[in-house]
């Protein structure tokens, strides 16, 4: 019966169900931790890309990604995780979460300055011992296929094979889509599955194949089942 931030209330039973949204996530890592599957997709709600350790933040209770990623090390031994998080908005609670962690490579492309305000800059690249283990790819209002498909070719896939990941989590928000009312970005479902192609083959190059997609935003109901079908398609 509070609210956390101008967009994140909570009523009586929003704590049982976050934390069945982060178990949800941390599910589909022991799905692929254990060999019983070569990738998963966590559909689930509410999100938790901008939750920090101590705070709710933007519809985000748990920062379900980052739980996630510490399940894979503590409880299986996957000691390098990849966070790539796609959502139209920065990350900045997994951010947060592993700043100066060098274990876990976040990746955040999201338009500029969109939420949270003053968030997400280039060159915040993680301090101590995690210095250059973050990285920020804002990109222009109105960006499509080829912004985020040069991103990916000139800075996601190759920091990808300099770390080296033991598991690859994608961070899936829909809302950098062209239909979606909380973004400006004009990709469609042939670019999420391209985007997730390319992902599934660095995977397997790096990880044998250990790839974990978590739901996160999303806000148009017409359009967001079509895309999250794309995905999964292309993960099957």
């Amino acid at each position: 019966h509070g609210v956390l931030d101008g967009e994140t209330k909570v009523a009586l039973a929003s704590v049982k169900i976050a934390r069945l949204s982060a178990g949800g996530a941390m599910a589909a890592v022991a799905a692929v931790a254990d060999g019983r599957v070569q990738n998963a997709y966590a559909l689930t709600r509410p999100p938790g890309h901008h939750a920090t350790p101590d705070a709710g933040l933007g519809f985000c209770i748990f920062a379900n990604a980052a739980l996630a990623a510490r399940h894979a090390q503590a409880v299986y031994g996957l000691n390098k995780v990849a966070i790539i998080d796609w959502d139209v908005h920065h990350g900045n609670g997994t951010e947060a979460c592993f700043y100066d962690d060098p274990s876990v490579l976040t990746i955040s492309l999201h338009q500029d300055n969109l939420f949270p305000q003053d968030s997400g800059r280039r060159e915040d690249m993680g301090e101590g011992a995690g210095v250059g283990s973050n990285i920020n790819i804002p990109l222009p209002a109105g960006s499509g296929d080829g912004a985020y498909c040069y991103a990916f070719e000139r800075v996601v896939l190759p920091a990808l094979q300099q770390f080296q990941p033991d598991l690859i989590i994608i961070a899936c928000g829909f809302d950098s889509s062209i239909e979606d009312p909380l973004g400006r970005m004009m990709l469609h479902a042939d670019s999420y599955a391209t985007l997730t192609r390319m992902l599934m083959e660095v995977a397997h190059t790096l990880c044998d194949d250990r790839l974990v997609v978590i739901h996160e935003g999303g806000y148009n109901p017409m359009s967001t089942p079509y895309l999250g079908l794309s995905v999964v398609e292309t993960l099957s």
